[in-house]
């Protein structure tokens, strides 16, 4: 898959033995690392879609811990060569991947697995309570050429 300019991703490596797992999500020495603003948690019970939202300043390192979820980006940006490209990831416990999305970048998901899916993310911004860097659209608009229903191929 084509990648919209500016995202990342880095295929995260299991490491399970009889006492359990362990997962190094982001490392500073990583060249995906740019700085931490803060970590937090956010959650989807099975169906549910969070989206769609973008920033104009923070950068969103987003990896799905529990579950699995469908993470989608949309590059709105008029100026960017890969503009009106939309990006689709299955993320979580069966495919650990750490997702880098730049700014301005619309993105959100929808949790896929039977069970509520829970997603890490490590934005390079701390959270502005009285001027928060988020723009939002509804989850199912005709602004962005994507449908959140499951493809049955």
């Amino acid at each position: 898959m084509k990648l919209i300019e500016g995202v990342k991703t880095r295929q995260l490596k299991i490491i399970a033995d009889e006492r359990g797992r362990l997962a190094e999500i982001l490392r500073s020495d990583w060249d995906i690392f740019a700085k931490v603003g803060q970590v937090y948690f956010t959650t989807a019970y099975p169906g549910v879609v969070k989206g769609w939202h973008y920033h104009k300043i923070q950068t969103d390192h987003f990896f799905c811990i529990k579950g699995m979820t469908k993470l989608v980006l949309y590059d709105s940006r008029q100026d960017s060569p890969t503009s009106g490209l939309v990006n689709e990831f299955f993320t979580g416990e069966h495919n650990p991947l750490l997702v880098v999305i730049p700014p301005l970048v619309y993105h959100g998901f929808k949790a896929i697995s039977t069970e509520e899916s829970i997603m890490i993310n490590i934005p390079t911004e701390p959270y502005n309570y009285s001027d928060p860097d988020e723009y939002r659209l509804e989850a199912h608009t005709d602004k962005i050429p994507y449908n959140w229903d499951r493809k049955d191929f």
